[in-house]
């Protein structure tokens, strides 16, 4: 029997990348899995395909929801489907998350507005759905925030996506606290360099990639499910009395790996 045997848990932006590596893992652990999409019906279907395989003999439920998160219509009517399907939630996912990069000089307004939609509007309402209904369900849930190393790392040309971030960590920690006394946890994972799909400018390129993963002390860039395997520690009973963290996943990059020289120490 898995941790996260019969918990149900919604999981945004779930159809690639490490949202899909979330739900093939809780789907192994024994969990009920609603994947959110916004776009490509057919990727959102293989991830569904993957996390049914990957729970083998096992029962289960997985279900495909289309919603674009930084709507709030939309979020709404999410968790009406995935809640009438279900019966109830324990987990929410906020990892739905886009990136645009530009000179900050350059940004273009609406590229800003969306990436701080997506990333920052997005996981405030659906956490805001979350909370509604535990807060009315009265036996508690947990919230998990795909944050990244950049909600305390600098990116230039990345404005919007560090704001984004940046607000994330502020948002987990203000919720963690506010309904901390109600049985609500809220965390966050912070991903560093991972192999999935949005990354492929530079993983399929041998130089740009020996130069991305020269920066990490560990000396590569993640696989997908080991990111979705912090996931699913926070999200089980294992981190009970854990709450308002952002757990960084970086292979040591939030460690100022430019100071494994000693080069400022005079020696």
């Amino acid at each position: 029997m898995g941790r996260l045997q019969a918990k149900n848990v919604l999981i945004t932006g779930a159809s690639s990348g490490i949202g899909q590596a979330i739900a093939v893992r809780f789907a192994r652990e024994g969990a009920n899995v609603a994947i959110n999409y916004r776009s490509g019906a057919e990727a959102a279907e293989e991830t569904r395909k993957m996390a049914r395989a990957a729970r083998g003999d096992e029962e289960g439920r997985e279900l495909v929801v289309q919603g674009d998160v930084s709507q709030e219509r939309a979020v709404q009517e999410m968790f009406r489907r995935v809640i009438g399907e279900f019966g109830w939630l324990d987990v929410l996912i906020n990892n739905a998350g886009i990136q645009k990069p530009a000179a900050s000089h350059e940004i273009d307004v609406e590229d800003f507005d969306r990436v701080i939609g997506v990333n920052l509007r997005g996981p405030f309402l659906c956490a805001r759905e979350a909370i509604r209904h535990f807060l009315q369900r009265g036996k508690g849930g947990a919230i998990l925030n795909n944050s990244s190393v950049h909600e305390i790392i600098p990116k230039p040309k990345y404005l919007a996506y560090s704001i984004s971030k940046g607000g994330m960590e502020n948002l987990t920690k203000t919720l963690a606290l506010e309904y901390a006394d109600r049985g609500i946890r809220v965390n966050a994972v912070g991903p560093g360099a991972v192999v999935t799909p949005i990354n492929m400018a530079w993983i399929n390129d041998a130089r740009a990639r020996q130069e991305v993963e020269s920066h990490i002390p560990m000396s590569r860039a993640a696989e997908a499910d080991e990111i979705a395997s912090v996931f699913a520690f926070l999200a089980s009973d294992e981190a009970s009395y854990i709450t308002g963290q952002t757990l960084f996943a970086c292979g040591g990059l939030t460690l100022y790996p430019e100071f494994r020289v000693a080069w400022s120490s005079g020696e």
